[in-house]
């Protein structure tokens, strides 16, 4: 049996010209509209096949026939259409399952030459032209320098930095960047909170602010900024220097707590850099040009309800103090005029509302509405077990992302804010996280690749060898085998997906998979065994699932352990 050299592109894109020309020549009553939308599909029962398409579906209602029939139709003449094609060593049957889909099985050929692509590949396997070298710009924690990050902003940090990786896999050039809000209400409060707490810890009289943040950490902040700057606390000058000072040493924190999680950022952009070089004033000002920005009793207004939001929004106040959406409009804008191709914005759910007024000012601005993407991370609750653990008290305390490093480490922290769709809410189990056993996921996956490793390190001690693109190959025969193969095949598809969907979960959900798959093989067969063929050929099939493994979970920015 000679194994296939078609990749998972090319067949994917014969297959779906064949499945047209079988749909086109299908009898079909005149006026009954356009050809469907041919799309393949993996079938969510592993049994049902490699693919699936369900145009016989879409055509039922068009043709006037049963979906069912339609799909014997399509699938008996897909099969003619394979004898003649190249794919017909690559496709082993076709089969027809109720309500109407068409099924079909890659042969045992295609799936050895998958293998023999990983292992050629190796860490590339995976890698994606979907960016074509499109510049992106990804924007997430963008923490408000007022505290450190909570754990509300470690899920987000998981989040971005994970999809940062994957974008980049996928082909994109990609800017990371932390959004510094330095001016405004908020810091005002927090400079507040600062000076009085140094002049509590001096014996002065001092009024906290309402409202303002009652945490230790500014307490300890408000000791520090009165032992730097003595007898200055008492002076016209001292509200802006304590802002300042805080805003300076919480971002030292934030920046600390952010490197000890595996976290990077390209850039930190501060927002008051936008007044600085009048930036905001410019926005604004050609927004008004435009006819985008009107006067109406004293203030100024977005006119967003032109491009589908619910009502206009305050841009400039009557006493003319800006509101946050001012200062995105002119953020956004300069992210434009950087070059960017792709703008990705990682939010809290607080900002839902925010969404359509900012991409109404995208496109006021002039620029794409759908070159912005917008993501709403969802909240974390902590637990463990079965308790649940306040996030915060009403002195201001509350659970940090240093704190959660602290008890469970980086990897497990990562890949615990990972477990769940990043629109979904997360229940993150400390006590599972620090479990060292097989029913923690991360440990899990994490046990495979170190239990490959151990195999592949004996191999190396024993002098038995793998033989990369050799015959040995096809003696893979087995359920467990072709199972671990055709996920292998599906990972360069859920990269793609995954990045196309700026949703991480799709891999952390394939290496569980892809890990069970590796753990019941290894359960039932031998890898090293009395037959040289078949022990080289397993070698090769392990060494494809570590390479997997480990490109997976760099993309989550988890570690790939060789000993556990």
């Amino acid at each position: 049996m000679r194994p296939t050299s078609v990749c998972r592109i090319t067949l994917e894109a014969s297959l779906l010209g064949l499945i047209r020309q079988a749909v086109a020549e299908l009898p079909s009553p005149g006026g009954s509209g356009g050809p469907p939308l041919i799309a393949l599909e993996i079938p969510k029962i592993r049994a049902h096949g490699d693919l699936a398409t369900s145009a016989a579906l879409q055509l039922a209602s068009r043709l006037h026939r049963p979906p069912l029939e339609i799909a014997e139709s399509l699938a008996d003449r897909l099969r003619e259409l394979l004898k003649a094609s190249p794919l017909r060593e690559s496709i082993e049957r076709v089969e027809v399952k109720p309500p109407g889909f068409v099924n079909l099985f890659l042969s045992r050929a295609f799936l050895i030459g998958v293998l023999r692509e990983v292992l050629r590949s190796g860490p590339r396997y995976g890698r994606s032209l979907l960016g074509s070298g499109k510049k992106a710009h990804l924007e997430f924690v963008s923490a408000n320098p007022t505290g450190p990050l909570s754990v509300a902003h470690g899920r987000q940090a998981a989040v971005g930095d994970a999809l940062a990786n994957l974008l980049d896999f996928a082909g994109y050039r990609v800017t990371r960047e932390y959004y510094v809000n330095d001016e405004g209400t908020q810091i005002d409060l927090l400079g507040a909170s600062i000076l009085a707490r140094a002049r509590e810890s001096r014996g002065q009289p001092a009024e906290f602010p309402e409202n303002g943040y009652k945490g230790q950490y500014v307490r300890q902040l408000g000791e520090a900024f009165a032992k730097r700057y003595g007898g200055r606390i008492g002076s016209a000058q001292a509200r802006d220097l304590a802002r300042a000072f805080g805003v300076r040493e919480l971002l030292k924190v934030i920046q600390e707590d952010l490197a000890r999680f595996g976290v990077r950022f390209d850039s930190w952009f501060f927002q008051g850099r936008l007044n600085r070089f009048r930036y905001l004033k410019r926005s604004l000002d050609l927004l008004k040009r435009r006819g985008f920005l009107y006067e109406s009793e004293g203030a100024w207004w977005l006119r967003s309800t032109a491009f589908g939001d619910d009502k206009d929004r305050v841009v400039i106040r009557s006493d003319g103090r800006h509101t946050y959406v001012a200062a995105d409009i002119a953020y956004h804008r300069r992210k434009f005029e950087r070059g960017f191709d792709l703008l990705v914005n990682l939010w809290g759910p607080d900002h839902h509302g925010y969404i359509p007024r900012l991409k109404a000012a995208v496109q006021a601005l002039g620029f794409k509405p759908e070159s912005l993407s917008i993501r709403i991370v969802q909240l974390c609750t902590l637990k463990r077990g079965a308790e649940t653990i306040p996030m915060s008290t009403r002195e201001g305390e509350f659970i940090t992302l240093s704190q959660v490093i602290e008890e469970v480490g980086r990897d497990a922290g990562r890949f615990f804010f990972l477990l769940r769709k990043t629109d979904a809410h997360l229940e993150f189990d400390l006590q599972l996280a620090k479990q060292q056993s097989l029913e923690n996921p991360v440990y899990y996956i994490q046990y495979a690749h170190a239990r490959i490793s151990s195999i592949l390190a004996y191999r190396r001690k024993q002098g038995v060898e793998g033989r990369g693109s050799g015959m040995d190959d096809e003696l893979l025969k087995a359920p467990e085998e072709l199972k671990i193969i055709r996920l292998l095949r599906e990972f360069p598809g859920v990269v793609e997906m995954s990045a196309k969907s700026l949703e991480p979960f799709g891999v952390v959900s394939y290496l569980q998979e892809l890990a069970e798959a590796f753990h019941r093989f290894y359960d039932a067969h031998r890898v090293v065994s009395d037959s040289p063929g078949l022990t080289a050929a397993r070698l090769n099939l392990v060494q494809a699932v570590r390479t997997v493994l480990a490109t997976g979970l760099r993309l989550l920015g988890v570690s790939a352990p060789e000993k556990m």
